[in-house]
Formats: C-alpha cells, sequence, structure tokens
C-alpha cells in the first residue's frame, strides 16, 4: 500500500522521526505531481536496491509544490521536489530554495535540461497537446492546432485543468501567450485568445484525476493537457486521443531539485542520481510514458512510442527565462480579467 503522507501527518511524522532517534531506514520525503501510478512505481523499485530508504512521497500539483517549498523555508519538511517545468525550479533556485548538486547523469543531457548553477536538472521532457475524447471525436475531426480549438464546434465542450496549481496549464498558457506577442510587454493578442478559449471553457476542472475523468465521462471532449498522462490513460483502455499541434509544442523540461535544509541529503542525492540514471529514465518510459531527457540511451532500448514522439513532435520556440519571470503575473491577470469573461 502506498505510503502516502496526509499534509497534517507528514511534519509530525518528521518530527517525531528527528527527535525520536529513530533507527530504521532513512525516511525520504518527495514532493511531487506524478500522480500515484508513477510515485508508487517508482518507490518500490527504488526501494527494492536501496533497503535503506524509505520512500514517502506526497503527490500535489507542480505549482503547489513550490508553494509548500517556499512556504517551509525557515523549517523544510521536504527533501526532494520532484516533477515540474523550469521556470518553476528557475523561480525556486532564484530564492534560494534548492541545493547546488550535479548529477553524473548531468553530462548525458542536453544543455537546456542543466539549469544554472546545478540547482535542478531536467529528467524528462513532457510535451503539451491537444486532448480528446476518441468514442466522441474522430480523428480526423479533432483540432489539429490550437487555433482549431476555438471553432464553435468546440463551444461549451472543452474542459481545462485549473491552471493555478498546474505547471502544465502555465507553460501551455505562456506559450498561448508568447506566440503572439511583438515585444516583451505585448499580451494583448494572448489574452485575447484566452478569453476566446475561455468562451469554449465548460469547467475549469481541479486536479489531473478528475480532468481524465470527465473526458472519459464526455462532460467535455476537447482538452490541453500533456502526452505522458494521456498515453498512461490509454494504457487502461480510456477513450482519449491526442494530437500535435502542427504549428509547434510547448516541450516541459520536467525537473528534480533537493530542498535546501533537506534533513536527508545523502538519501536524497541517491534518489536523484537513481530517476535519471538510464535504468530509471527506462523504468518510466517502458511503465509510465515519461520522455527520457538523457541522449545516451541505444535507441534499441527505447520503447517504439518514444521513437515516434521524438519524431512527430514539433517543438515551439519559448522563452522560458520570460515566462519564470512574467508567468506569475500573467495568471494573476487571467484569473482577474479572463476567467468567466469570454462568455
Amino acid at each position: 500500500m502506498p505510503k502516502t503522507l496526509s499534509r497534517v501527518l507528514l511534519g509530525a511524522t518528521l518530527f517525531a522521526l528527528a527527535c525520536g532517534g529513530s533507527k530504521g531506514p532513512t525516511p525520504l520525503v518527495v514532493y511531487s505531481p506524478h500522480g500515484r501510478d508513477q510515485l508508487t512505481l517508482m518507490e518500490k523499485t527504488f526501494e527494492a536496491a536501496n533497503p535503506d530508504i524509505d520512500v514517502r512521497w506526497l503527490d500535489m500539483g507542480s505549482q503547489d509544490a513550490l508553494d509548500r517549498v517556499r512556504s517551509e523555508r525557515a523549517n523544510p519538511q521536504g527533501d526532494v521536489w520532484f516533477g515540474g517545468p523550469s521556470t518553476l525550479f528557475i523561480r525556486a533556485a532564484a530564492d534560494s530554495l534548492l541545493v547546488s548538486f550535479v548529477p553524473t547523469f548531468a553530462a548525458a543531457t542536453p544543455e537546456r535540461a542543466r539549469g544554472a548553477g546545478g540547482f535542478f536538472h531536467a529528467v524528462y521532457e513532457t510535451p503539451t497537446v491537444i486532448m480528446y475524447n476518441s468514442d466522441a471525436v474522430k480523428a480526423a475531426d479533432a483540432p489539429k492546432d490550437w487555433d482549431e480549438v476555438l471553432a464553435p464546434r468546440w463551444k461549451r465542450k472543452v474542459l481545462i485543468r485549473e491552471p493555478f496549481g498546474s505547471g502544465t496549464m502555465r507553460t501551455i498558457f505562456g506559450l498561448l501567450i508568447q506566440r503572439g506577442m511583438k515585444s516583451p510587454t505585448d499580451t494583448g493578442p494572448g489574452f485575447q485568445w484566452l478569453r476566446r478559449l475561455d468562451a469554449q471553457t465548460k469547467e475549469y476542472v481541479l486536479n489531473p484525476a478528475l480532468l481524465d475523468q470527465k473526458m472519459v465521462r464526455q462532460e467535455g471532449v476537447i482538452s490541453l493537457w500533456d502526452l505522458p498522462d494521456i498515453l498512461q490513460e490509454q494504457k487502461k483502455g480510456s477513450p482519449l486521443g491526442y494530437v500535435f499541434p502542427s504549428s509547434g509544442t510547448a516541450v516541459i523540461e520536467d525537473c528534480i531539485a533537493i530542498i535546501r535544509g533537506a534533513k536527508h541529503l545523502a538519501a536524497a542525492k541517491r534518489w536523484v542520481e537513481w530517476v535519471g540514471s538510464q535504468q530509471g529514465q527506462l523504468l518510466t518510459a517502458r511503465d509510465m510514458m515519461r520522455l527520457p531527457s538523457r541522449t545516451d540511451i541505444p535507441d534499441d532500448s527505447l520503447p517504439d512510442w518514444v521513437k515516434m514522439v521524438r519524431a512527430e513532435m514539433k517543438v515551439a520556440p519559448m522563452d522560458w527565462s520570460l515566462l519564470a519571470d512574467r508567468g506569475a503575473d500573467w495568471m494573476t491577470y487571467w484569473d482577474r480579467n479572463v476567467r468567466g469573461k469570454g462568455r
């Protein structure tokens, strides 16, 4: 049974361990948006090879993870932050919330996957796509690009993950704002596009699990989301399809970092090294549909879907530093001036 900690018990458990001098396995507390299935698989696989470490994970949105790490600055309760776009980790590093640690796998990743100063590293690449219910929408009829989501036929048939807790949605919104910019302050066209999307949107859904359920039940038939989640749902038999936007998609550098003040630093370093190892990367590529950041894994070891994605997706240009710097302001403006205003 997964050892997920509730928000209330997390601090109390760690305090008891610190004060009680536990002689059992070292507890390693991981904050992550990667979901119960992936975290359970990784927990059990890692612990089998490292029986002296007890992995305890807390599943939350990536923005929620940043907020939690920031709120615990004076007394950190987590050891590792595992998962989220580089934009959030850039902000965390700027706020001195992370430990500089360069794992051995860093040399096998592209330069874009390595955070400045060694404060974070990308372990996965996460493409953002257009999702549709394949029982309700034929593949030939699904939107082929972002603008096609605004077609009248999809009015009130779009579901959007609540963006405030989601690094994925913040990235998608960031792409849709940036692509209309003629200067760093020219956000008007992007927000006008998001108003039109708001008019199409039936509901902003609280979390990814609910989004998948509502899409399967056809409470909405179109969404904007990330590829790994859709591929995992397809493995379960869910009638969900996807399209790579023809004009280009945002590909999230999905990162990992050690939290400054981590109480179990040595265990945290071992976890980071294992997540980015070839063994860890292949485990999540084969079982959890995560696109590895490493470029040195032999092609004959990679699942076919990885090779297909790398061949088919078109990566849109993104100013990630601008998104890290302005993204929070953009979301505040969206919440006050766009949400619920499109209709």
